[in-house]
Order: structure tokens, then C-alpha cells, then sequence
């Protein structure tokens, strides 16, 4: 029995390991980026704080100023106001489809699975923040020029003497 139980625990170790490593081809159905994009994980003991983009996106920052894009399987419901949230993993690894959060200030230990996590780059956190609202954009188009009265053009008499 002893045996059975821990090639079960060893096979859902594999298992939690194999997804973090997948690979999935096209780009993510939010439009996050254009390129392939991989699932990541999280060290946990790495995790420095979190911003709530909606009740269903994150982004989370980790040591070494790495942000991750982090999408929940289904919407929280308070999420904005929630006075914080607990990452809860069978390991150190926050991964998709097997950690998911846990609300700190709920009685009821409300948890949501985590659907997918990407690694951000600079570029794409700062499209996500725009995107949800979070950031203005940097470059703002100039206003069309308005029209000045009394500003008509003169033709010049080219002096050809005739």
C-alpha cells in the first residue's frame, strides 16, 4: 500500500512538472502577444506582490523583476476588493491547471484554479495595463490643426516688369 501511494504522489509531481513545460503554438486568445507562447510557473517563495487587472486577470510580480500574466478559470467576484489573496500549490511551483488562489479575508476559503500563466515582457505588461485600463498610453496623437481666420495666402507680385 505504501508503494501505491507513492508512485501515485510521484506520477502527480510528473504530472504538475510536464504541464509547466508544455508548449502550445499560436498566440494566446486574449491577444496578449504574437508570437508562440509557452506556460510558465512561478516559484512561490518568489512571489513579490500582484496587481487585479479584472476579476479574472492578474498580472504577478516575482523576484528578479519578472511580472507574469495570470488568467483564473473563472471570474472572482471581489477580487478587486479583496484585501488579498494566498497562491495555493501541491509545491514550491505556482503552475497552471494545478494551483489556484484562495481569498485571505473569506471564511469560506473561496479558491479558483489557476487557468493559464505567461512570463510578461516589458513591452506586454505594458500593453495589458492599457489594455485593462490601468495605464494612459504614452504617446497621444497631436490634435488635427483648427482653422485660423485671416490666415488666407497672398500671392506675390514676382516683379517680371512688363
Amino acid at each position: 500500500m505504501k508503494s501505491y501511494i507513492k508512485q501515485l504522489l510521484t506520477l502527480l509531481t510528473l504530472s504538475a512538472l510536464a504541464s509547466c513545460a508544455a508548449t502550445s503554438n499560436g498566440t494566446d486568445e486574449d491577444g496578449v502577444a504574437d508570437r508562440p507562447r509557452r506556460s510558465d510557473c512561478i516559484h512561490e517563495p518568489s512571489i513579490r506582490g500582484y496587481r487585479v487587472l479584472d476579476e479574472q486577470n492578474l498580472i504577478v510580480e516575482a523576484s528578479g523583476r519578472r511580472s507574469y500574466h495570470v488568467v483564473l478559470m473563472r471570474r472572482a467576484f471581489g477580487l478587486r476588493s479583496s484585501w488579498g489573496i494566498v497562491f495555493d500549490s501541491p509545491g514550491s511551483r505556482v503552475c497552471e491547471k494545478f494551483s489556484e488562489i484562495i481569498f485571505e479575508d473569506h471564511f469560506d476559503g473561496d479558491s479558483i484554479r489557476i487557468s493559464k500563466i505567461y512570463e510578461l515582457t516589458p513591452e506586454e505588461e505594458e500593453d495589458l495595463l492599457i489594455r485593462f485600463g490601468k495605464k494612459e498610453p504614452e504617446i497621444k496623437q497631436t490634435p488635427a490643426p483648427a482653422d485660423v481666420e485671416g490666415a488666407d495666402v497672398e500671392e506675390l507680385d514676382t516683379g517680371d516688369g512688363d
